[in-house]
């Protein structure tokens, strides 16, 4: 599986999940002051980590098109906490 991430703009980004012969496209909006929050990373990979966290919960089919990464936290209570142990 293959997670490729291109900035769009300030805050969107748009991620590209390659899985054998299947890609989806995913825009994420990221807030500098929640990831900051979050990680010392590079929202790149901050974003690269946040879709792994995702990915080992549910299929790439299952993630919405476009979200913010804290909206995260509504569906998975305890994604701030291990997001920080990426």
């Amino acid at each position: 599986m293959d997670i490729s991430i291109k900035q769009k703009n300030d805050q969107e980004y748009l991620v590209t999940i390659d899985e054998k012969n299947s890609v989806s496209d995913h825009v994420v909006t990221l807030d500098e002051e929640y990831y900051e929050k979050l990680s010392n990373d590079s929202p790149e990979e901050f974003i690269k980590k946040c879709f792994e966290f995702l990915l080992e919960r549910e299929p790439k089919e299952q993630i919405m098109q476009g979200f913010n990464v804290e909206e995260i936290k509504e569906f998975f209570p305890d994604f701030e906490q291990e997001i920080k142990k990426k």
